[in-house]
């Protein structure tokens, strides 16, 4: 029997008995739709991870020296205690490390926490504090909406003013100049002088509730209460080769400032980009996993529920199948027209499931901080998957059609 031939008389089956056909790609569309979804949101997710996230957070060509690991996961009790007894990264580390480096790279100091702020009509709100000095605005590509940013003399002289954030401008000063205003910082008044442009959300959350003081004023005691303690050193090359080279040259000077000798580990972090979008991979993987095992449960419940519902149409169709194999039908022409319908049935159902997966992604990034994005792969694994289902599961019941006898079949009511 002609392929399209068979899928045509597949169709009119379908239309014949509407109902039971419904049921029966019910279980692969609900299969396919949680794959897709799930895959989009995964993909999404990625993406935002590589174009957003990671780089609101480190920059291109951008690493940090810090005494423990930023993004890691699944870290062992004897691990926390290994961070705990490490040196911690201190304030004279600096001008070796700067030093040391290509002319090219840009470097920041940084402190960071979250701490109340407060005015002296406002009560105090949590927001994240940072002491920096450096180059940690152009490193981050910060810039004020309003205002100026702290000057080389005011980080020297640890001066106590800030540049504040969009949310925090709208929470203390909603309806007045924040510049020249006063923000209590530890019951310490520092005085504004900048707004930051907005820089928006990281999955739903805000990043513009901050405030940035110099390093030597007194918000630096607040964020480490050990005088000369710092949460890190930023450095930003001007290319992934002068990256390397810098990552290279701070690992040496921080191997030589502990007495480190060859055969042990470092005892310090220097992390990139990568190490984020390594931390987002593991979490990817489970999330992969996830959205393996629960479309497969689905299409494996609408694989036996294809099965059985061609064994019962194969039982209602007996003599059907009798006459055609009178009129000269060869078994493969009737193993043909039970296959292709079941793989019909299951591929119209993968089609369903794609356009509510689609919808569900759409629904999920409009109404949720998690970005969804449908990866082609995914949609034409669907559309395999279904028709896969539709073979696997129907090969059984075709085969037990085709092997009937004509005769029997005929004297079949």
């Amino acid at each position: 029997m002609p392929f399209f031939e068979a899928i045509r008389l597949a169709l009119s089956q379908i239309r014949a008995q509407k109902l039971k056909s419904f049921f029966t790609l019910l279980g692969v569309t609900i299969g396919v739709m949680f794959l897709i979804a799930v895959v989009a949101v995964i993909n999404g997710m990625g993406r935002y991870m590589e174009e957003e996230f990671a780089g609101k957070l480190m920059g291109v060509n951008t690493f940090t020296l810090r005494h423990r690991p930023y993004f890691e996961m699944n870290t062992t009790d004897e691990e926390w205690r290994s961070y705990a007894r490490r040196q911690r990264i201190m304030l004279h580390d600096v001008e070796p490390v700067v030093a040391a480096l290509p002319p090219d790279i840009m470097w920041a100091v940084e402190s960071r926490d979250n701490i109340p702020v407060s005015t002296k009509d406002m009560r105090p709100r949590d927001v994240d504090a940072f002491a920096v000095d450096g180059q940690f605005f152009e490193i981050r590509s910060l810039d004020v909406a309003s205002g100026r940013l702290i000057a080389p003399h005011e980080f020297a002289n640890g001066s106590k003013v800030v540049v504040i954030g969009q949310d925090v401008k709208k929470r203390f000063f909603p309806t007045t100049e924040a510049l020249g205003r006063e923000l209590r910082i530890g019951g310490v008044p520092y005085r504004i002088i900048g707004v930051m442009e907005e820089q928006g959300s990281v999955f739903g959350l805000s990043v513009d509730k901050f405030v940035v003081g110099p390093m030597k004023s007194p918000l630096a005691r607040l964020l480490n209460r050990r005088p000369g303690i710092i949460d890190g050193i930023i450095l930003k090359s001007s290319s992934m080769q002068g990256m390397q080279e810098g990552m290279e040259r701070v690992r040496q000077v921080m191997r030589g400032r502990h007495h480190l000798r060859p055969a042990q580990p470092d005892d310090f972090a220097i992390e990139t980009t990568e190490s984020a979008l390594t931390f987002w991979a593991k979490i990817e993987n489970v999330l992969v996993m996830a959205g393996v095992v629960l479309p497969a449960i689905g299409l494996l419940v609408g694989a036996i529920v294809i099965m059985n519902i061609m064994l019962v149409a194969v039982a209602q169709r007996t003599r059907e199948i009798g006459i055609r194999k009178s009129l000269g039908a060869r078994r493969r022409d009737i193993l043909s027209q039970f296959l292709v319908e079941a793989a019909t049935l299951s591929t119209i159902g993968a089609v369903f499931g794609i356009l509510l997966g689609v919808g569900i992604a759409a629904l999920v990034e409009k109404a949720s901080p998690m970005p969804a994005s449908v990866a082609p792969w995914s949609v034409v694994t669907a559309v395999f998957l279904g028709a896969g289902v539709g073979i696997i599961s129907g090969m059984y019941p075709a085969a037990r059609a085709a092997r009937l006898d004509p005769i029997v079949a005929l004297r079949q009511e």
